[in-house]
């Protein structure tokens, strides 16, 4: 039986790959799983991560069959919420690369990454409602944060689908790019992420979701952190360097 998740080590960053095309990539329990290891080593040694579906979809959402035989005591496991929680946790930035559709639990995936590059045929929006239940693994109060909340309740309460233009222009979508540039856009993106410093790219990811009433003092301490970092003296040497020639 093929791997749920395919993981390819590309030094500065994992390519992690949804390896259930004859499902449209949907999640089930071993890709949670699986996605759970890949999330342990990325705290482990903290690195960015590109999320891309095998064959022309993202993640088509929960698996349906799966997911009807669930009960008050699997929801409240909080099988697909404590993984996505976990995902936006990460140290480093994460960034979904979209293609065809990504529906229910595999849009909530995609919100729970810190960008979203996507294909002209993105389908993007949470059908839960339509099917009994809701979208409980981070839509209902991420989505709000993403694209504000009237677009949000239209999505969640009315089942529009936001198709790539549409998505762009409420930056859901960072960039849309051909199919087969995809992967490669990933990267480009992840370059210009590589090209900072690794300790101050996380200090920002985590003072940035930290509550309002942890601020300033957030702030302070992660800059006085990275105030003493060697990484900080060397760069802002090189910069005066490059600016006095």
């Amino acid at each position: 039986m093929p791997e749920p998740v395919l993981v390819e080590d590309a030094g500065d960053r994992l390519v992690v790959r949804l390896n259930r095309p004859q499902a449209r990539n949907a999640i089930d329990q071993e890709m949670v799983d699986a996605l759970h290891e890949v999330c342990t080593a990325l705290e482990a040694a903290p690195r960015i991560g590109l999320i891309i579906g095998e064959g022309s979809t993202f993640a088509a959402g929960a698996d349906i069959a799966a997911l009807r035989e669930r009960r008050r005591d699997d929801a409240l496991r909080g099988i697909n919420s404590g993984l996505f929680d976990r995902i936006r946790r990460l140290p480093m930035p994460t960034i979904a690369l979209i293609d065809g559709y990504a529906l229910g639990g595999g849009a909530e995936l995609a919100y729970a990454c810190d960008f979203r590059v996507g294909t002209p045929k993105v389908k993007i929006g949470n059908p839960e409602t339509g099917l009994g239940i809701l979208a409980a693994a981070g839509a209902t109060w991420r989505l709000a944060e993403l694209v504000g909340e009237p677009l949000a309740k239209e999505i969640l309460l009315a089942g529009r689908v936001l198709d790539a233009d549409e998505a762009l222009a409420v930056r859901l979508l960072t960039e849309v790019v051909d199919a087969t540039d995809l992967l490669a856009a990933g990267h480009r993106l992840a370059d210009r992420i590589g090209r900072n410093a690794p300790l101050a790219v996380q200090l920002t990811k985590r003072v940035f979701h930290a509550p309002r009433e942890a601020h300033p003092l957030i702030d302070d301490i992660a800059q006085a952190v990275l105030f003493e970092t060697p990484e900080k003296h060397e760069r802002m040497t090189a910069f005066l360097e490059r600016k006095n020639r």
